[in-house]
C-alpha cells in the first residue's frame, strides 16, 4: 500500500487534540497507516529508573504519540497551503507527486 506522506514532509493535524498544528513527519509506520510529527500529540509516559536512557533517574518524560494517517493533510512548501497530491508520470518513468494547488513538484 503507498502512503501519500513520505519522511520529513510538513503536515498539518486536521482532528484531535492537536488540531491546527503543523510538524515535521519523522517516522511512518506503513502496516499500521500512522505517522510521527514532530511536537504534535505529546504524551506522558511513566518510565522505571534505569530503563530508558532519556530518564535514567526515572519519573515522568513527554514523548510524541502517532496519529493515523487520514487526519494528517500535507502542506505545500511553495504554496504554504495543505492540499491533495496527485502523481505524475515523467518522461524517464518515474512517478513524482505534486500539489493540485499550484501544480508544483513536491519531490525533489
Amino acid at each position: 500500500m503507498t502512503m501519500h506522506i513520505r519522511k520529513n514532509d510538513t503536515v498539518k493535524v486536521l482532528t484531535g487534540r492537536s488540531k491546527g498544528r503543523q510538524g515535521k513527519v519523522l517516522n511512518l509506520t506503513n502496516n499500521r497507516q500512522r505517522v510521527l510529527v514532530e511536537g504534535v500529540n505529546m504524551v506522558k509516559r511513566h518510565v522505571k529508573a534505569g530503563r530508558d536512557t532519556n530518564a535514567p533517574q526515572g519519573g515522568i518524560i513527554e514523548a510524541a504519540s502517532s496519529i493515523h494517517i487520514s487526519n494528517v493533510k500535507l502542506v505545500c512548501s511553495k504554496c504554504n497551503q495543505t492540499t491533495t497530491i496527485g502523481r505524475r508520470i515523467l518522461e524517464d518513468g518515474t512517478k513524482r507527486r505534486f500539489c493540485k494547488k499550484c501544480n508544483e513538484g513536491l519531490d525533489k
